[in-house]
């Protein structure tokens, strides 16, 4: 594709860069950032900037944070007594969308998976046991491993089921209303929300 402009072919290259976007929509997305008024570009890219250099990670939880703590473990409304586990920050999006979980979340910043070479050492495993040893643990009375049904996920789901049997917690998992070898992230909010208030006790 020829460009009018080196600037413009530089700034499409990049956005082409994110997921799902191809050239043709990249430049569609830079013309028409072209014709916005100047002050609100910049205020776009600044708040790009800031995304990338302000965010942080929740220390207790590892979602996406503004400060040391994320709002969802700030919270006083939410229920302590329950911990979601989770693979990134997205199952966290799209189990909050259902409105039908109360709890609180442990990020494990991805799952077992040793084609990938990602070991349980490479995940927050060890920070949720800890978790559970220190801080208000006499609060957490159930752990819901909300994990894709995929082999990956089901070899990291049993790993922890195995390390968590030192606690005397309920253990459960999410109802397999989620399709097998789907991502969280793409089941509708319904069968979502009814996996997690139908989920099944590890025994």
């Amino acid at each position: 594709m020829e460009y009018p402009s080196k600037l413009i072919e530089d700034a499409v290259n990049e956005v082409s860069k994110l997921p799902g976007i191809g050239k043709k929509t990249a430049l569609r997305l830079v013309l028409h950032l072209l014709k916005r008024d100047e002050d609100q570009t910049e205020t776009l890219a600044n708040a790009l900037v800031a995304v990338r250099s302000r965010i942080q990670y929740c220390k207790k939880c590892h979602n996406l944070a503004d400060s040391d703590l994320c709002t969802i473990c700030a919270s006083r409304k939410r229920d302590h007594s329950l911990i979601c586990v989770v693979e990134d920050t997205r199952d966290v999006l799209a189990i909050e969308n259902t409105a039908q979980f109360k709890g609180l979340y442990h990020v494990l910043g991805g799952i077992i998976s040793p084609v990938e070479g990602v070991g349980p050492s490479d995940l927050q495993i060890e920070s949720l046991l800890e978790r559970l040893r220190s801080e208000e643990a006499g609060e957490v009375r159930e752990i819901i491993l909300a994990l894709s049904p995929t082999m990956e996920g089901d070899t990291t789901a049993f790993y922890l089921q195995k390390r968590l049997k030192q606690f005397q917690l309920k253990i459960s998992t999410i109802a397999r209303g989620v399709p097998i070898g789907g991502d969280l992230e793409y089941a509708d909010e319904v069968t979502l929300g009814r996996s997690i208030l139908s989920r099944i006790m590890y025994e």
